[in-house]
C-alpha cells in the first residue's frame, strides 16, 4: 500500500512538472478579415503574407504575397474593410509590422527588395512609401519578418534558426536555436537536429511574436494543427495553441500574429481568419 501511494504521488508531481513546462489552450475563431478582389479577378494574388496591427490607428493591415501589384487590405478593429477593391500592396511583400518610430507600417520585401515604410494618408490607407534599407537584408528570398520591440529588431526564421536584424542597420549578429517540438528538458536531445532544414511538420517562412512572457516566439505545426509558442530565452517549447479541425493550415506563409489574435489565411475563402 505504501508503495502504491509513493507511485501515485510521484506521478501527480510529474503530471505537475509537464503542465508547468507545457501549456495547452483551445483555441476559437473570433473574426475575419476579407481580402479584395475574387479568384476571377486579374492580379488577385493567392497567399497571405501577413497581419500587422497599428495600435495608434486602430486598424488591421493585410496583405498577399507575390507581386506588388497583389491586394492589400486595411480593415477596422471589427474587420470592416475600409480600403477599396483598387488598393495595392505596391511592394512585393512578404513581411510586414506597426513601426513604432515612423509610426506606420513597415515590412520586407521579397529577396533583394530591401525593407520599406509605408505613407500613410489621413484615413491611414497605405499611398505610398519609402525604402528603408536596400538589398538583401534576410536570410532567405521567401523570409517573413517580424518585429521584436524589446531587442529593436526584425526576427526572421531560416531552418531552425531565429536570426534578428537590427531596426537601424537591418544586419544581424544574434540568433536562437528553436527545438521544435522540445521542452526545456529535453533541449539537449536535438543537439545534433539539422539547423538549415526546419521540420517538415512546420510551416517554414512564418513565425510570430506574442510578447507573452517565456512564450515570446511561435511556430505553426501544421500536422498536429497547432500553434507552439516557444521561450526566447533557450528556444525551448512552453505552451500549445490547438486550432479547430476546419482551421486551414499551410506549410508557407499564411500565418500571422496582430492584436492578440493568431491568424491564419484560408486561400480559398481568400480570408484572414483570427483564433483567440
Amino acid at each position: 500500500m505504501k508503495r502504491i501511494t509513493l507511485l501515485v504521488i510521484a506521478g501527480v508531481l510529474l503530471t505537475s512538472l509537464c503542465l508547468t513546462a507545457q501549456t495547452k489552450k483551445n483555441l476559437k475563431k473570433t473574426l475575419e478579415l476579407k481580402m479584395p478582389k475574387t479568384v476571377d479577378d486579374d492580379m488577385c494574388g493567392t497567399r497571405g503574407a501577413s497581419v500587422a496591427w497599428h495600435p495608434m490607428l486602430k486598424k488591421y493591415y493585410a496583405s498577399f504575397a507575390g507581386n506588388k501589384e497583389y491586394p492589400f487590405g486595411v480593415f477596422d478593429v471589427k474587420g470592416k474593410r475600409l480600403s477599396d477593391d483598387e488598393q495595392k500592396a505596391m511592394v512585393d511583400l512578404r513581411g510586414i509590422w506597426y513601426n513604432p518610430t515612423s509610426k506606420s507600417i513597415s515590412g520586407n520585401g521579397y529577396d533583394d527588395n530591401g525593407w520599406f515604410t509605408y505613407s500613410l494618408d489621413k484615413k491611414g490607407i497605405p499611398e505610398n512609401f519609402v525604402t528603408d534599407f536596400e538589398g538583401l537584408n534576410q536570410p532567405d528570398a521567401q523570409s517573413v519578418g517580424v518585429l521584436l520591440p524589446a531587442k529593436k529588431a526584425v526576427m526572421f526564421l531560416s531552418g531552425r534558426t531565429v536570426s534578428f536584424y537590427s531596426t537601424s542597420s537591418a544586419t544581424s549578429d544574434e540568433s536562437l536555436t528553436i527545438h521544435f517540438g522540445k521542452v526545456k528538458k529535453d533541449i539537449e536531445e536535438d543537439a545534433d537536429a539539422d539547423l538549415y532544414t526546419t521540420p517538415e511538420d512546420y510551416n517554414y517562412t512564418s513565425l510570430i511574436y506574442t510578447g507573452i512572457k517565456n512564450s515570446e516566439i511561435g511556430f505553426l505545426n501544421v500536422t498536429e494543427k497547432q500553434i507552439e509558442l516557444y521561450n526566447i530565452a533557450d528556444g525551448s517549447l512552453t505552451s500549445v495553441l490547438k486550432l479547430p479541425e476546419d482551421a486551414t493550415v499551410e506549410s508557407a506563409f499564411n500565418f500571422a500574429y496582430a492584436n492578440g489574435v493568431y491568424w491564419l489565411f484560408n486561400i480559398e475563402k481568400r480570408t484572414w481568419i483570427g483564433y483567440k
